[in-house]
């Protein structure tokens, strides 16, 4: 099986996620590739906390939008804390300040740097920052090889946390202007179109119109057992995986400890077979005698993922 219905069942965003160490990076490269060649203008992120696009492109990518060379239509962004915290206070400084320059006096920087550092106000900005670009139409399609499993949950579920304590922040916010006296200030406002951009985010990332969820897996005891917590997990979120790739599995055993592993890989094999829904389907990726570094290595990748040629 591979994902070669993706070609016609197209999404604005892929996400790819699973564990550390499992081949995501390589699998969200490849489909990159795979649908900026077939003429998208795709947008590859990566919100990992080591994020490794620049290596297996082999080019510098870092946090600033850019194209890929020798690949057109395919461009790259890493995305790190530092520049996540600056184009959050770039977007939502000024409005902090002025709610909260209403119930303190402090200057504007200690202020916005302040909120910034709230739980969770970075993995909410790479939400928002991924939905901009969906609907600025810079672009087709965005490929999100997201940070590791438990992460990527935690991520998930914030835009629904934030909405329930939004729920509650007027009735906090008028008993502290009563008690203090206080003029009206936009805090209101300001609360009420954060209410609105969650549940933006929450209905966007939760339509299947819109999102496709990628599990990435090897056939492994603690890949095979995480990966059934996480789709079960996101299924709470109101994702449901319809792909899960495993990568990394001896084809032709040709010593007894290539022989013996392919053994064990055959068992979680037939486990994943038996035991997933009937709606989902298994890519296998083989195990490869060389590193996927490069544009010609990663459309290797790419035929074995899409059943391309050539």
């Amino acid at each position: 099986m591979t994902l070669a219905s993706l070609d016609s069942t197209p999404r604005r965003v892929l996400m790819f996620g699973g564990k550390g160490g499992v081949g995501k990076t390589t699998s969200s490269a490849a489909t990159a590739l795979h649908f900026a060649r077939r003429g998208l203008r795709t947008l590859i992120i990566s919100s990992d906390l080591t994020p490794s696009l620049s290596d297996i492109f082999e080019t510098d990518i870092g946090p600033t939008e850019r194209p890929i060379p020798g690949v057109e239509n395919l461009y790259g962004l890493e995305i790190d804390p530092d520049e996540v915290m600056r184009r959050w206070k770039e977007k939502f400084g000024p409005e902090v300040y002025a709610a909260a320059s209403a119930l303190v006096d402090l200057p504007y920087d200690e202020v916005v740097d302040y909120v910034a550092m709230a739980p969770g106000i970075q993995e909410e900005f790479v939400l928002d920052y991924i939905l901009e670009r969906v609907r600025d139409r810079r672009y087709d399609l965005v490929v999100w090889d997201t940070a590791p499993a438990g992460d990527t949950l935690r991520l998930l579920g914030l835009p629904q946390r934030f909405l329930e304590h939004l729920r509650v922040a007027p009735k906090v916010y008028l008993e502290v202007r009563d008690t203090f006296k206080l003029s009206r200030t936009p805090f209101l406002e300001i609360i009420e179109s954060w209410k609105r951009l969650s549940e933006q985010t929450i209905r966007f990332f939760t339509d299947p119109e819109n999102v496709e969820f990628i599990m990435v897996t090897i056939p492994e005891a603690l890949g095979v057992y995480q990966s059934r917590r996480v789709m079960r997990d996101l299924r709470r979120h109101g994702l449901t995986v319809r792909y899960l790739i495993v990568n990394d599995i001896i084809r032709e055993p040709d010593c007894e400890f290539h022989r013996q592993r392919w053994e064990m890989q055959q068992r979680y094999l037939r486990q994943l077979r038996e035991e997933l829904d009937d709606g989902l389907t298994l890519v296998e990726l083989p195990l490869l005698p060389y590193e996927v570094k490069g544009v010609e290595r990663l459309a290797e990748v790419e035929r074995y993922l899409f059943g391309t040629t050539g």
